[in-house]
């Protein structure tokens, strides 16, 4: 599933491409929005925002497209009604004079009018968006202090799209790694150091994910690693899918583990399972 960093990117390439530009054409796969086909007709794109791994596609007639990509969805820009070759289906297109939107395989479509976003059930609820957002790391400390999260498990908690819109699997590992931070941890088990760690880890990585493609890795270690020929799934993480592997901290083999149904990598030095002993 893309993560936050990835929808976000996605975003900025479909704005590219139609923003400020009058829409042709439009198609939607499901016959319950085929009606908004005439409405969006001829309205210009105002801007493309993104919530987490949501996308909100913004007209001037007051209505916004909000899609998910969940599991399979997937974006395409192409030069107008050039088609990419794939087995996906087809759910949703916006074609301009020159280019056209596209996505595929995503369920998850709804046509809205502006003042409908904020109620939507996924926009009502979900957290601040480091990428759209300003959020600085006392607010998000003072987040992770919440009751409504200071006893729940990190490695649940980072996936909880309510507590910060966009972390999914591969950030949630990297995450806790920068923090120093073993996944079985609650926030009320950690140290206040840990804690601005993983506060500003959240907002670091979520950002620099964001701006180099989805590398989460030292970029200095990155870019030596890959002129020395280390291929872009070595260097891209610092823990995540890289189990058996040396910590590029310790050397400590990298394990994994199963949190949420999902898989979880950890450095079990750089990571202790340790406590505070106050929050036993």
């Amino acid at each position: 599933m893309p993560e936050g960093p990835e929808i976000r990117r996605a975003a900025d390439q479909i704005e590219r491409a139609l923003q400020h530009k009058q829409v042709e054409d439009v198609y939607f796969a499901f016959p319950e929005l085929q009606g908004y086909e005439e409405i969006l007709q001829g309205a210009v794109v105002m801007r493309v925002d993104t919530k987490g791994k949501a996308m909100l596609i913004r007209f001037d007639n007051g209505y916004t497209v909000y899609s998910h990509n969940q599991l399979y969805g997937k974006w395409y820009v192409k030069n107008v009604y050039n088609y990419p070759k794939t087995n996906r289906q087809l759910r949703l297109a916006l074609h301009n004079e020159k280019k056209s939107a596209l996505l595929y395989s995503s369920s998850d479509i709804e046509v809205l009018r502006d003042e409908e976003v904020s109620e939507h059930p996924f926009i009502a609820k979900v957290g601040p968006d480091i990428l759209s957002e300003k959020v600085p790391p006392r607010d998000l400390l003072l987040r992770i202090k919440d009751k409504k999260f200071f006893r729940r498990k990190w490695a649940i908690l980072l996936l909880d799209q309510g507590f910060v819109a966009g972390i999914g699997n591969y950030l949630r590992s990297e995450i806790l790694f920068a923090a120093g931070i073993h996944p079985s941890l609650r926030p009320i088990d950690c140290s206040e150091g840990q804690l601005v760690k993983a506060s500003e880890a959240i907002i670091r990585l979520m950002e620099q994910s964001y701006r180099t493609g989805g590398i989460t890795n030292d970029l200095e270690l990155a870019e030596k690693l890959k002129a020395e020929g280390v291929k872009r799934s070595g260097y891209r993480h610092w823990v995540f899918n890289r189990e058996g592997a040396s910590c590029f901290i310790c050397g400590t083999e990298i394990e994994k583990t199963q949190a949420a149904s999902r898989r979880l990598y950890y450095c079990p030095r750089c990571q202790k399972e340790e406590a505070r002993p106050s929050a036993r």
